[in-house]
């Protein structure tokens, strides 16, 4: 019997000892931390997609056949470039009729200013000599007076008509530099849809066929999708590093300068965008990027070990101690930093809560601080 009772004061001993939990007269006895406060940042990997800085579909202005393509598929070219030459018979002729046109009218136009050169002339020596009493009579004057405003008005009219031709002259000729086809940018041609022969301009519905695709490929953009949750440390003019499937153990760099502000509904995500110069072409549009991407809040975050944070069925929760007393503070986790947890809730930096939170600790238990 006397053996009996020693085997149990035993296996107490030893199941006391091994509990994270001593209770003392005083209350329970438990090893607590304080809960810190400090701005977040972290590092994550983001997918990202490399696009063209600019891209645009080359098209005829007007309705002209293709005379000759000087660009294919690559080739690199520059502003200004000629890319194709078009062919418009019809066009050419109206540019050179609408030409003939305007300069007829300067014609018409420099007659009208001679006959009013001539006509203020007559007016004036009528006038110096109507000085003269009797020498001219007042019909005569009236009448030089009248065909000098006459010849004014014509000569207005005339250089109104000059004007409105000039400008369809113009516009002709502007409708004509279009049949030499330019590049707008320095870039590559991606794709060349036409050849010699074809038929091309605005067609039914105002669609015109697309002769080439240009693409600015010095400059790319790195669109990244940053998770709705992270948008609030996103800052431009930050370099973020990247590497692509085609360049194995490559690191490549980007600058953040452009955020869409908007939140896609379906992946709550934001779109951004950074600056790559791709002067050595390593890079191709259309490239899908490992994106390193740096995220830091503006706000501190408060931190607690992860052992602090209890979850049951119910709910989620850290042990506070005030005064002495344990209290349940309900609590949202967020990022794992180390070893402690990023969490939300009622707390504030400074707090004393358990170290190692567990459901045995009942609310309202008085706790002593084993720290």
């Amino acid at each position: 019997m006397n053996v009996l009772k020693l085997l149990v004061i035993a296996l107490a001993t030893c199941t006391a000892w091994s509990s994270p939990l001593r209770a003392q007269e005083d209350g329970l006895v438990v090893e607590t931390v304080t809960v810190t406060a400090s701005k977040s940042e972290r590092t994550t990997r983001l997918p990202g997609e490399l696009t063209p800085y600019q891209r645009v579909a080359i098209i005829s202005r007007v309705p002209a056949f293709v005379e000759s393509v000087h660009v294919d598929r690559g080739s690199t070219v520059h502003r200004g470039e000629l890319l194709v030459s078009l062919s418009a018979p019809e066009l050419e002729a109206q540019i050179a009729e609408a030409a003939a046109k305007a300069q007829a009218v300067k014609l018409q136009l420099a007659e009208a200013r001679a006959k009013l050169v001539s006509a203020q002339t007559t007016s004036g020596m009528l006038k110096s000599a109507a000085e003269t009493l009797g020498a001219v009579s007042v019909v005569e004057l009236t009448l030089a007076g009248q065909a000098f405003e006459a010849a004014r008005a014509v000569v207005e009219a005339a250089e109104n008509t000059a004007r409105a031709a000039q400008s369809s002259a113009d516009a002709m000729a502007k409708l004509g530099s279009y049949l030499r086809v330019t590049a707008a940018f320095d870039g590559v041609v991606t794709e060349r849809l036409v050849h010699p022969g074809a038929l091309v301009g605005p067609g039914t519905g105002g669609v015109a066929m697309v002769l080439l695709y240009l693409e600015e490929i010095i400059r790319l953009r790195l669109i990244v999708s940053v998770p709705e949750a992270d948008v609030a440390g996103i800052t431009i003019g930050e370099r973020v590093t990247f590497s692509v499937r085609a360049r194995p153990g490559a690191q490549f760099e980007g600058t953040v300068a452009r955020v869409s502000q908007s939140i896609d509904a379906k992946t709550r995500t934001m779109a951004v965008e950074a600056d790559v110069i791709n002067r050595d072409q390593q890079l191709t549009a259309g490239m899908f990027a490992d994106v390193s991407w740096s995220v830091r809040m503006d706000t501190a975050s408060l931190r607690v070990p992860l052992s602090s944070v209890v979850r049951t069925a119910e709910r989620m929760f850290v042990i506070r101690v005030r005064n002495g007393i344990a209290e349940f503070v309900s609590v949202t986790r967020g990022t794992l930093v180390g070893d402690l947890v990023e969490v939300q809730g009622d707390l504030q930096a400074g707090d004393v809560i358990v170290h190692q939170g567990s459901d045995e600790i009942r609310q309202g238990t008085r706790i002593v601080s084993a720290r």
